[in-house]
């Protein structure tokens, strides 16, 4: 018999990965929705996150993530059969297809995922596990033993919040236990979150939605007990939510197509070497008129970054920091010099804003427009027993 091959996990919360040296490695990739900066231990000591906490110590902590700032794991499209799991490479999928479920209507994520490792041998098989968690999405609903962790936060749907971040880690711990009974192990990775729910981002500024780093910037780390160079400190290459695919895509022992957006992180994440791209958008939306371009250091906004434009405080929220504001057409901030977003030096550069501004030009030429269709009445769950169901387009 083989000796056990060795694995990695991979955290944005986003994400555990399990990867093999010698074969095709098992991927396990695991996604918390809406998870702020601010509600990881990492972060934020007065936060419950053994498991993952423990990982990103011994791993490597990226500290320049990137998502997008709406939701893009759910939200994919459902009418037709071809777009969904099963029919885009998956050989099986339990889920839900529209943005939010109740959380106590529905079976454990967790339970499926051991399932689906018990009928894999790790010797013989490459297994690849996408675990896109709902938690800590709304809605705010967590058991009762959860949010006493927290019985110092006056704040009820805080609370609750935080509820659901600690049995999201406890998640994670049963995955990354039953993955080490089973001869897998290991890797994982974590994103951002919103303000206005329950979730925290200081100190950056923003919320998700908006186009500033709490809304953009995810809590993320990597986690491998064999295949990482270098560990235990903070990576702060620029890394977007769009490389994850190329870089496991190579890991796996595939070959990106050299049209694709990412790019293989792989060097940038396992030894620290500088990141493969140097640049990337934030959005771009001609409905909202808004858009964002990171290049080097800095950051250009053009027009409002969305609704929730302040340092906002833990709940309760301050009213004055949940309303839009107005700003100047184009704000510039140096992330390296001030990452919390205090200071548009627009102004003081106007060398910077035009380089970026050309960038920016450049993928507006080849976007796809901005598409928010009516909904449409041949979708209605009563056409398919009470459910929502693909078929009808």
């Amino acid at each position: 018999m083989e000796s056990p091959r060795p694995l990695l996990l991979c955290a944005v919360l986003a994400g555990l990965v399990v990867l093999a040296a010698a074969k095709p490695p098992h991927i396990i990739f695991i996604v918390a929705d809406d998870l702020g900066w601010n509600d990881v231990g990492w972060h934020n000591d007065k936060m419950f996150t053994p498991n993952l906490d423990k990982m990103a110590s011994r791993g490597v902590i990226l500290d320049s993530s990137y998502v997008q700032p709406v939701c893009t794991p759910w939200h994919l499209g459902f009418c037709d059969w071809k777009y969904t799991p099963t029919y885009r490479g998956f050989d099986s999928f339990m889920g839900y297809y529209n943005g939010a479920e109740d959380y106590y209507t529905h079976n454990v994520i967790a339970a499926r995922a051991e399932e689906i490792l018990d009928s894999v041998d790790p010797e013989k098989d490459q297994l690849y596990l996408y675990l896109p968690f709902q938690s800590v999405h709304a809605p705010l609903q967590v058991p009762q033993q959860y949010e006493d962790m927290y019985a110092n936060i006056s704040t009820k749907s805080r609370r609750t919040y935080c509820g659901m971040v600690s049995a999201l880690d406890e998640a994670v711990g049963n995955i990354t236990s039953a993955l080490r009974d089973r001869g897998f192990m290991d890797n994982a990775i974590i994103n951002g979150g919103p303000t206005y729910t329950a979730s925290n981002n200081l100190p950056l500024r923003g919320a998700k939605t908006t186009l500033w780093e709490g809304g953009t910037r995810g809590a993320a780390f990597v986690y491998s007990e064999n295949l990482l160079e270098k560990t235990g400190y903070t990576n702060n290459e620029m890394i977007h939510a769009v490389d994850w695919f190329p870089t496991l895509l190579t890991l796996a022992g595939g070959e990106p197509d050299a049209g694709m957006d990412g790019v293989n992180q792989w060097p940038t994440v396992s030894s620290g070497a500088p990141s493969a791209r140097s640049e990337f958008v934030y959005n771009i939306d001609d409905i909202d008129k808004n858009a964002a371009i990171r290049v080097g250091q800095y950051k250009l906004i053009e027009g409002s970054p969305g609704h929730y434009n302040g340092w906002t405080p833990l709940p309760p929220l301050v009213a004055s920091d949940m309303v839009n504001a107005s700003f100047a057409k184009h704000q510039l901030f140096d992330l390296q010099a001030d990452p919390t977003e205090h200071h548009d030096i627009a102004s003081d550069h106007p060398d910077v804003v035009s380089k970026l501004l050309d960038r920016l030009s450049f993928y507006k030429a080849t976007m796809v427009p901005s598409n928010f269709p009516l909904p449409d009445p041949a979708s209605d769950p009563k056409h398919f027993g009470g459910n929502w169901s693909p078929g009808w387009c």
